[in-house]
């Protein structure tokens, strides 16, 4: 009896590569991010006029912008001109990276905030409250599909 050497690994059951059903191009597409980073679309214009308030602040927060020969493999649309020539860009949005810890940080502060946010409006509602007339908050939501169609 013969036993195979051959690494599991390299024993496969697809014996040809699956055709990929067509899809419709995304206008957005983007390199895979680097191991321990994230990408996300930045707006550094909008109708022809910056946004420098915009991406002054993301630039703050921690966000980088992405250059486009960085990717050399990735055939992605780049700006041509003014102070973001060369980063990769589309219609007035550029991509940047953030390390994926400090994206982790900036989620949880947010988070936080809509928390806080959401306990004061509570609170604030509770304060009018009437005895005779309760106030249940209910914070699911509820998809319903047409009516009943069995009674017809």
């Amino acid at each position: 009896m013969t036993t195979n050497r051959a690494p599991r690994s390299t024993d496969t059951r697809d014996k040809q590569a699956r055709r990929k059903p067509w899809a419709p191009p995304t206008h957005l597409a983007a390199p895979p991010a680097p191991e321990g980073y994230v990408h996300r679309w930045i707006r550094v214009s909008m109708r022809g006029e910056e946004d420098k308030m915009n991406v002054y602040a993301k630039l703050r927060e921690g966000w980088e912008p992405v250059r486009g020969e960085e990717y050399p493999d990735f055939a992605a649309p780049t700006v041509e001109d003014g102070k973001y020539a060369g980063v990769i860009g589309q219609g007035g949005l550029i991509l940047c990276r953030m390390p994926a810890e400090t994206a982790a940080e900036r989620s949880a502060y947010y988070g936080n905030r809509t928390r806080e946010q959401m306990t004061a409006v509570d609170q604030d509602l509770m304060k009018e409250q009437h005895p005779s007339m309760p106030i249940h908050r209910e914070r699911q939501s509820r998809v319903s599909f047409g009516g009943d169609r069995s009674s017809e």
